[in-house]
This record gives structure tokens, C-alpha cells and sequence, in this order.
């Protein structure tokens, strides 16, 4: 119902601003981000739910805890080093920074969780087997495991690491405060870019919308909308350079330009997100994702484009940093 719609609506944009001005406000330099992690967490396993659920309904054998516990394992991995700068700041007598030389990095630790998180999917199905175990569900198991946790919670760390772009070190003067919330910027600016993708591809397609683009996936997209999303994506992007990082980051603001590569990649990932789970939920024989947002569907219709637009996204902006 509309009323549903509105409410869960109202209530996250509500939840996502206050953490937003909390993070931007009052993290520690070399720990930007680690505010923002619930929400990430929130979307993360929102999405690791939504899918177990569709494989389950389409018969395979799904262990969703340990799948669950896998994703967030991953998804929260660079935030080990944002929790080491935080106690540092907070006890600096006791805990160092995080060693600029540590062979494991902020991407490092994403590594090590994939690593982890694929032991720890063996190690649930060694202590289960048994002689009557079905060796086609176990290797169905530990296949749905895998899929789910590298497909949301690798691109659900990159967005972590996005945020973290610019928070190099302790802000020691006007600039490096400024470059402080540089990673908000581009994070913000690469949300707003691939989701009004969609609303660009929907309002073009309705008006002029005539050839289809993939119908035996998503009957209703067509290529006059998909170019009037790409559209919208580079406009969007350009206004976000224009005016959301002058706002809250002054310096080392990317030039205009920029937008003419970051709309249209970021446009044209976050459609191929859309197809990416259009086409799971007809494997599954599924229409809905889940049910988790009243009014809205699952978590995974608000995740599929930005799982996509994350690597295109982090690659542009860890290029112009």
C-alpha cells in the first residue's frame, strides 16, 4: 500500500540522514565511515536475506545463518582498521594508528574476510556430514554460500572503502579537514547518480519508450529509456561535482568534466544491476525479492544497482583522489 511505502520511506531516509550528519560530524580522522557501518550492515544482510529466501523458494538447499554471518564478515571488513583508528584516538597512550605499513591494508582485510568466510562455509558443512548426507546438497550449500556472500559483501566493503577516500591522516590544517568528508562526497554523489538512473530510464521509457532492450528479462525497459537514464546519470553526476562536494568538501573538488565519465558508467553498471537480479528472480521462478521494506518489496530492489555501480564507482574516484 501507498501508506506503507510512505512510512517505510520516511523512516529510512530519516535513519540514513542522521547517520550521515554523525559521521560527517563527529568521526575520527582515519576512521571515517565506521558511523555508517549499521546502515551498510542493514543492507548488506537485508540483501544476503532477500536472496536466500528466492534460493531456498527455488529448492536449493540453503544454510542462511552461516550465509548471513559470512556476508557481514565480509561486507564489515575494511572497518577493522577504521575501529583501530577510533580506539587509537580515544585511548592514544595505549593504541597506535593503524601502521601505514601493514602489509594488510583497508582493501587487505576484505581478502582475508572472502578467505575466512570460505573456511567457515566448509567448516558448517564438515560438522553436519554425515554418511546419509546428500553430496549434491552439500556442493548446492556451499555453491548458494559462496554466490551470495562475494556477490553482496565484496561490493558492500568497496562502498565502505569509497567513503574512507581522502581520510588520510590526523586533519592538521583547514584543507585536510575538508578532505575529511571527501569520501562522503563521492559516496553521496555515486548513490544519488545510479539511483536516478532508474528514475531517468522509467520516465523516458514511459514517454517515448518504443524498442525494447532485454524483454524475455525485464518486459519494460527499453533502449530510449536506458539512454534517457544514461542522461539523467551524467546530469545528476555533474550537479552532485557542482554543488554537493563544494558543500561539504572544499578542496580538491573534481573538475566537470568528470561527470561525463562517471554518469555514464555509473548509469550503465546500475543497469546491468537491475538485469542481474531480474534475471535471478526468474531463475527462482520469483517477482518480488522479499518482503523486508512494507510497501517497498525486499532490501535487494534497493541494493541490486549499487552492488554493480560500486567498482566503476570506486576505480573513478580513487583515480581522481
Amino acid at each position: 500500500m501507498l501508506s506503507d511505502r510512505l512510512r517505510t520511506s520516511a523512516l529510512l531516509i530519516g535513519i540514513i540522514a542522521a547517520l550521515l550528519y554523525v559521521d560527517a560530524r563527529f568521526s575520527v580522522a582515519g576512521a571515517a565511515g565506521l558511523y555508517l557501518l549499521p546502515l551498510l550492515l542493514f543492507f548488506a544482510l537485508g540483501t544476503a536475506w532477500d536472496m536466500c529466501g528466492l534460493l531456498l523458494r527455488a529448492g536449493f538447499p540453503m544454510h542462511r545463518g552461516v550465509t548471513l554471518l559470512g556476508t557481514a564478515i565480509i561486507s564489515a571488513a575494511p572497518a577493522v582498521v577504521l575501529i583501530w583508528n577510533t580506539l587509537s584516538a580515544a585511548m592514544p597512550e595505549t593504541v597506535s594508528p593503524y601502521p601505514a605499513d601493514c602489509p594488510i591494508g583497508l582493501m587487505g582485510w576484505t581478502t582475508v574476510a572472502g578467505v575466512f568466510a570460505t573456511m567457515l562455509f566448509f567448516f558448517d558443512e564438515i560438522k553436519d556430514y554425515s554418511i546419509a548426507s546428500d553430496p549434491a546438497g552439500v556442493l548446492r550449500r556451499l555453491t548458494g554460500s559462496l554466490f551470495i556472500a562475494a556477490y553482496v559483501g565484496l561490493p558492500m566493503s568497496l562502498l565502505l572503502a569509497l567513503r574512507t577516500l581522502g581520510d588520510s591522516g590526523p586533519p592538521d590544517s583547514a584543507a585536510a579537514s575538508s578532505l575529511h568528508n571527501w569520501g562522503l562526497a563521492a559516496l553521496l554523489t555515486m548513490i544519488a547518480t545510479t539511483k536516478c538512473t532508474d528514475a531517468g530510464a522509467y520516465f523516458t521509457g514511459k514517454a517515448i519508450g518504443r524498442h525494447k532492450l532485454i524483454p524475455r528479462l525485464s518486459p519494460g525497459k527499453t533502449i530510449e529509456g536506458a539512454v534517457g537514464g544514461l542522461i539523467m546519470a551524467t546530469v545528476v553526476a555533474a550537479a552532485c561535482l557542482a554543488f554537493l562536494f563544494p558543500a561539504i568538501c572544499s578542496v580538491d573538488v573534481p573538475p566537470l568534466s568528470f561527470a561525463l565519465l562517471l554518469g555514464p558508467l555509473l548509469g550503465i553498471s546500475g543497469m546491468v544491476g537491475d538485469l542481474a537480479q531480474s534475471l535471478v528472480k526468474r531463475a527462482c521462478g520469483a517477482k518480488d525479492s522479499g518482503h523486508l521494506l512494507p510497501g517497498m518489496g525486499g532490501v535487494w530492489d534497493v541494493t541490486d544497482s549499487l552492488i554493480f555501480a560500486s567498482l566503476p564507482g570506486f576505480l573513478c574516484f580513487a583515480a581522481v583522489a
